[in-house]
């Protein structure tokens, strides 16, 4: 029943029927289970940015297959569509079109040169759910694509992963792979759920940097369920229990918080024209104007220099800055060979990843953010 549910209610959202719609513990879960429908297997290769999360080409290097980045724009962080077919070969079995920060690639394009490859392609919605392009809802285009439902997602269950399939041909791929979810124990569930009562108490604007932190090194060593754990940090080992399927808490939650959802993006979406006009004003890199129509801004990012002491100042200030992605796959920064990344044929990504910073966009009142910016001008690019 929570599963109906659930599915019905993101049915609305994806204006998609419930059926092609698969639930999982984690967004990364959907992504493998997305590869995999589509036959992925050792030596094939997944073209993806060069500016992502480590979960993503885990994913990839999980079936064996390898991943091909491409850098990204500077003007909206998503692959650069001008790199894109020469880094297409007879091994290129998929594309993950990623919308950064909730800012959708150029999926026409896209599309186009995957179709004249006869390559399939899946939407990383991480960052967009409830976003559009297009006229369409962020998801519509691929075939396939997943959306997160972590920490600081669009809507949060603490963690937890959606599947849409919008190829056909995937689906019966898909509803075989049910079968082999690991189903959450009741010490996942419990665990979950007093994860999600903490953060409702104890995390507000003076202990959010300390919490994150406490709660990243407690998930790096599996005292609590992290967002990533022990090794999809540390290796490119899929850990033990990996496929695993939602539970009843995070459906209950996902349930109850979309409902907000619509609300909460249009506040994103003011509240980034607010930062473009005050960075526009100041002679200062903003978010380009024609990305406003449609498109959700889950974080507005800002290009810095000294970013370690400008973060500083703002955690003096009790403001809440994000660091994605503080490397080109988040969070590695030591061994990216390791994830078959060499740093020296990405210079935007890795440049960008040095000097940016996420302003929060879901605030009811971001007067205080803007005071901040004025008064730490000098900082901004």
């Amino acid at each position: 029943m929570k599963n109906a549910e659930y599915k019905k209610a993101i049915a609305s959202v994806l204006e998609c029927e419930a059926n092609k719609i698969f639930l999982y513990w984690k967004g990364r879960v959907a992504l493998f289970a997305a590869l995999t429908s589509m036959g992925v297997k050792k030596g094939d290769e997944v073209i993806l940015p060069a500016y992502t999360c480590v979960v993503v080409p885990n994913a990839i290097l999980y079936l064996g297959a390898i991943p091909i980045y491409v850098d990204i724009s500077e003007d909206d962080y998503n692959l650069d569509i001008s790199k894109l077919e020469n880094a297409i070969t007879s091994k290129t079995k998929v594309i993950i079109c990623q919308n950064t920060f909730g800012l959708s690639t150029n999926l026409e394009q896209i599309l186009r040169i995957a179709k004249k490859n006869n390559i399939f392609t899946i939407e990383d919605c991480t960052h967009g759910f409830g976003g559009y392009y297009d006229g369409k809802p962020n998801g519509s285009f691929c075939d396939a694509a997943y959306f997160s439902t972590q920490w600081n997602k669009p809507i949060s269950t603490g963690i937890g992963g959606i599947l849409l399939v919008n190829n056909k041909q995937l689906l019966d791929g898909v509803i075989k792979l049910e079968s082999k979810k690991i189903k959450p124990t009741i010490v996942d569930t419990i665990s979950l759920s007093l994860l999600l009562l903490s953060r409702k108490l104890f995390i507000n604007k003076y202990s959010y940097y300390k919490m994150v932190n406490l709660y990243r090194i407690l998930g790096k060593y599996k005292v609590v369920i992290g967002s990533s754990e022990g090794t999809e940090i540390t290796s490119i080992e899929m850990p033990v229990k990996y496929f695993k399927d939602m539970s009843n808490i995070q459906m209950i939650i996902g349930t109850k918080n979309i409902v907000t959802l619509k609300e909460i993006n249009e506040r994103r979406k003011n509240n980034s024209i607010i930062y473009t006009q005050f960075l526009k004003n100041n002679g200062k890199k903003f978010v380009a104007e024609k990305y406003f129509e449609n498109h959700l801004f889950l974080k507005y990012p800002l290009i810095v220099k000294n970013r370690d002491l400008f973060i500083e100042r703002a955690n003096k200030e009790n403001i809440i800055l994000g660091d994605w992605f503080n490397s080109p796959i988040h969070p590695i920064k030591k061994n990216l060979h390791l994830w078959q990344f060499e740093p020296e044929l990405f210079p935007i990504a890795m440049e960008v990843s040095k000097k940016i910073v996420n302003l929060p966009t879901e605030l009811k009142n971001i007067d205080r953010v803007i005071d901040f910016l004025r008064l730490n001008l000098d900082f901004i690019q």
